[in-house]
């Protein structure tokens, strides 16, 4: 068999045909369709498409440079804040702690006890003061 033989084999199937006659034509083909073309409506449809995703786009880039960055610094502002304030209660506490071993070999265990209450509250005392006169500006 030739390979044109091999794509119109040649039986007796085909109810048309008389028996013994001739290779089989194939059937006639359809017509292949045109590609279909956009119309002017799917064509604005798809650019409003295209400038709807750029605008959403520019918009999460804005939202991230004006707002997300500086949130997430602030954040780790704030983190480090505390995180030093923290050290920094820590360390006078050891302070407080040896200031007070010392004034109370001078003025015993109720006056040094004394004497280093007043000092811390006196602080909290103007620290809240100056706090609050710059909250008020």
């Amino acid at each position: 068999m030739t390979v044109a033989e091999d794509n119109y084999p040649t039986t007796n199937a085909q109810p048309s045909q008389a028996s013994g006659s001739g290779p089989v034509t194939p059937p006639p083909t359809a017509p292949e369709p045109e590609p279909q073309r956009e119309s002017l409506i799917d064509a604005i449809a798809e650019l409003l498409q295209m400038f709807s995703d750029w605008v959403r786009a520019e918009a999460a880039d804005i939202a991230r440079d004006k707002f997300v960055l500086p949130m997430q610094q602030l954040g780790l502002t704030l983190a480090s804040a505390t995180a030093a304030g923290c050290l920094v209660v820590v360390g006078l506490q050891f302070i407080f702690v040896a200031v007070l071993l010392i004034l109370a070999q001078w003025l015993g265990w109720p006056g040094a006890l004394l004497l280093v209450g007043g000092v811390i509250l006196a602080g909290a005392g103007v620290f809240t003061f100056i706090k609050m006169r710059s909250i008020q500006r």
